[in-house]
């Protein structure tokens, strides 16, 4: 495998936390791996929400933790809330002064949202459902225009190279369809802020990129991962065929959008005192229930919004439109889809992981922040906290050196996914992993996950994929609870003591071939 040595600091991703990370790290010369053109293949530029902060007098920090810590169902890590919650403010006035054109009142104040479990309006927000996109169009900008920061369009990051204690460099290779031969890239410090694992699953509203490889390449270098049963699933994800599905954002619901199903009847109202705006598992779950009975659930804008809803969600208007919907006189076919991992690279309060010289942020890691269930737009928040804490712990732990432009060499083609192997990983996801969980099902999926894996042993995606498969299966099987996101038919009660999960990737796999044998 060919070498490139660098003094630069690696940044494998390209989305909120990766550009941030970038931004954060200036001058200090950084080398930022992107498998597409900056700006089309991040989660986070679709994200439609927009950040989570206590910006209202009204509001505070502290009361931004408590929703934080109600909604992760007793697993958040307090610490880490407090510490989050009362950064934010400082990371929306830095993405405005980066040139983020957040939406604002005549008198200069942010215009903000009520999500589901926020106990205020904290939602900064940009043209309804345009944050993610309005957010990374403003950081692209200034990284393009960033001497510190050189940026690898089409590379993918494939595997570290470690030997079970410290990460040393990132292999690579060409992300185009008939794949590459891989290259070892060293640099001074590796961060890694390449996304969750959404598309591992059938039904999903991540970009199609983002399949837990991250993870997996972190799990299969020996890091420790936490949490990875907690898998949060998008109650109205618009139900339309497209893969990945569009998303119906949860500030519609937030402006008086009502579920419905194909009787024309409310359901919510009889799951939850907050209706619509319960928390997102307890949602999804009725949604779920709705489909699983042939109901078609539907969110219906017609009475709140009216024709409105098409100047001011236009990501939503453009999704309807694409699908032949008139949300101004039709109310919207809505599934639930797999949208944000709280689970991953298990991190301290600076972005380290278990690993010396590696870092973690976004979505890939798991701070403490979520817990079993994340709080409507605390992921971008979370990026944006952790990219610049690990940045700053970066620069006093990273050596400096040669920080010369990296030229990459001529790699011949490899391997790439088998796309039929692909499918079957994800429909067993979907089936078995998914929104309602049992010891059958799980059993199932990982004796799959390990003859989809065997089936392609050498194609290091493919590995990276079913590391994180198997970690999300293992850790749901050994939780024998329902808990937030995380639904066990056959354990549908929560129990008293509340704690983390933490699982290496050879534990996982170990109990693969002897599912009994996971810990309780």
């Amino acid at each position: 495998m060919q070498e490139i040595t660098t003094g630069r600091i690696i940044i494998v991703g390209a989305g909120l936390g990766a550009l941030y990370a970038a931004l954060c790290l200036a001058p200090r010369p950084v080398l930022l791996i992107s498998p597409d053109p900056l700006g089309s293949g991040a989660s986070s530029a679709w994200a439609q929400g927009g950040v989570a902060a206590a910006m209202a007098q009204a509001d505070s920090p502290e009361a931004h933790a408590l929703d934080t810590i109600a909604a992760g169902a007793g697993t958040v890590e307090a610490r880490v809330a407090a510490t989050v919650t009362e950064e934010a403010r400082a990371h929306i006035l830095a993405l405005t002064d980066y040139g983020t054109a957040f939406d604002r009142s005549p008198d200069g104040g942010y215009v903000m949202s009520r999500e589901a479990a926020h106990s205020f309006a904290r939602v900064v927000r940009v043209q309804g459902d345009q944050a993610g996109a309005e957010i990374m169009r403003a950081l692209i900008e200034r990284v393009r225009n960033t001497p510190s920061i050189q940026v690898l369009e089409g590379v993918l990051a494939r595997g570290l190279d470690s030997d079970g204690t410290k990460v040393t460099g990132v292999e690579i290779e060409l992300a185009r369809p008939e794949g590459s031969a891989p290259a070892l890239l060293r640099g001074t410090g590796v961060l890694l802020a390449g996304g969750g694992s959404g598309g591992l699953y059938a039904l999903t509203t991540n970009p199609a990129r983002i399949r837990g490889q991250v993870i997996g390449m972190a799990a299969r270098a020996g890091a420790l991962i936490a949490d990875a049963e907690f898998v949060q699933f998008h109650p109205t994800a618009i139900d339309c065929g497209e893969d990945p599905a569009p998303l119906a954002t949860e500030a519609l619901r937030g402006a008086g959008a009502h579920l419905i199903n194909r009787e024309g009847a409310r359901f919510m109202t009889e799951v939850h005192p907050l209706a619509e705006l319960a928390p997102r598992d307890i949602v999804a779950r009725a949604i779920f229930a709705q489909t699983q009975a042939g109901q078609r659930p539907m969110l219906d804008t017609r009475a709140a919004l009216g024709p409105a809803v098409l100047a001011e969600y236009p990501a939503v208007a453009a999704a309807c439109a694409r699908n032949g919907i008139d949300p101004v006189i039709q109310p919207i076919p809505v599934a639930a889809a797999a949208h944000y991992h709280m689970g991953g690279v298990a991190t301290d309060a600076h972005g380290r992981s278990s690993l010396a010289g590696l870092w973690v942020c976004g979505e890939a890691s798991s701070t403490g922040l979520h817990g079993a269930n994340r709080l409507a737009s605390n992921g971008l928040l979370e990026a944006l906290v952790f990219a610049r804490r690990a940045a700053q712990d970066m620069v006093e732990e990273c050596s400096t050196g040669d920080s010369g432009t990296v030229a990459l060499p001529d790699l011949p083609a490899g391997e790439t996914p088998d796309e039929t192997l692909v499918a079957q990983l994800r429909q067993t996801m979907t089936a078995h992993v998914g929104v309602l969980r049992d010891a059958e099902g799980l059993q199932r999926a990982l004796a799959t996950i390990a003859q989809i894996e065997a089936a392609q042993p050498d194609c290091a995606q493919l590995q990276n994929m079913t590391a994180t498969a198997t970690l999300i299966a293992a850790a749901a099987l050994a939780r024998r609870e329902s808990r937030g996101a995380h639904c066990r038919t056959d354990y549908p009660d929560t129990l008293p003591e509340a704690a983390r999960s933490f699982l290496t990737l050879a534990e996982a796999t170990a109990f693969r071939s002897n599912p009994e044998e996971l810990p309780a």
